[in-house]
């Protein structure tokens, strides 16, 4: 490697190299950053020249991340994130930067309001940042520094490396169906129905997935001839309520619909989906100002709604 090569490293170069080994293509990663796929493939070769060594082992459209890209990606991804903490720190004035939080759907639909209602009620609340998206998605930006803390599903232990999870209450799988919905009701058997209507289902890959997938085949229920997956909420909620369609989803995303009785849960017994959600901490990082007056408001609501005392330290 050229001594002054990190002196020629730019931020477009980290961003771009960052991104490709997100989205493992070039083209997606042209896309996210709003350039040209040649812009793209130029920092990048750029940057291998730079460091001496190639980053990416190309596989047609897709691409992944040799040693050298292995070894360099956490330290970019840090410098990234050190960075825009930096512009923020200076940006945001005497309240500092914001703590960000990702949050699963169900939980930025069923603890994140309550629990940032309680913490701007407080004097010094710090500033917040609340991104949505999948758990996966969600615990790779806390890996590289771009979250601070996530609030979701236990994952698989392989991914789990590196974090600490504190678990605040479970959850559980329901299938939500209109208001008057054939299979909700009285004397309808639910089971021997369910492959008779179009289900929606969260993709492959998903933490509650394997869950419903499982509990199906345990019940005996046949696969139904018309399957949608979306992660989406708003698509899931708007079209249950226009059609006979059945929504496997974590109760916590529909719990406001099902107690103002815009949708209503099919009366099978989920026990057996239910998963733990909590806390999900990087065990290498120092928590930025203000992060702990943000886990204790999410603890208190946590416990508020399922009424489970958290394993929080005692206060």
């Amino acid at each position: 490697m050229n001594p002054l090569a990190g002196n020629r490293i730019r931020l477009r170069h980290l961003r771009t190299f960052v991104e490709v080994a997100r989205q493992e293509g070039i083209g997606k990663a042209a896309a996210t950053l709003h350039v040209s796929q040649p812009a793209v493939t130029k920092a990048i070769q750029e940057l291998e020249e730079m460091l001496g060594a190639a980053l990416f082992l190309r596989e047609g459209r897709r691409v992944r991340l040799t040693a050298a890209g292995e070894v360099f990606l956490p330290n970019a991804a840090q410098a990234l994130t050190a960075i825009q903490r930096g512009v923020e720190s200076v940006t945001a004035g005497d309240s500092g930067p914001p703590i960000r939080v990702g949050a699963l759907p169900t939980v930025s639909a069923r603890v994140m309001p309550a629990a940032v209602a309680a913490l701007i009620r407080e004097p010094g609340a710090p500033p917040l940042r609340i991104v949505t998206g999948e758990n996966d998605v969600l615990l790779e930006r806390l890996r590289s520094g771009a979250l601070d803390l996530v609030v979701g599903r236990l994952a698989e232990p392989e991914r789990m490396t590196g974090f600490y999870f504190e678990h605040l209450y479970s959850e559980q799988v329901v299938f939500a169906v209109r208001p008057g919905h054939p299979l909700a009701r009285p004397g309808a058997d639910a089971f021997a129905g369910l492959a008779g209507f179009p289900l929606l289902l969260p993709p492959p890959g998903s933490i509650i997935r394997p869950l419903v997938e499982r509990f199906l085949l345990v019940h005996a229920v046949s696969r139904p001839s018309t399957i949608i997956e979306t992660v989406s909420d708003s698509f899931g909620r708007a079209f249950v309520r226009g059609g006979d369609a059945v929504w496997a989803i974590s109760e916590g995303v529909v719990a406001n619909d099902l107690a103002d009785g815009t949708l209503a849960a099919l009366p099978l017994d989920t026990s057996a989906t239910a998963g733990p959600v909590g806390l999900t901490m990087r065990t290498d990082a120092s928590p930025p100002s203000g992060f702990d007056k943000v886990v204790l408001a999410i603890r208190r609501t946590a416990q508020a709604l399922t009424g489970r005392k958290t394993n929080g330290p005692a206060e």
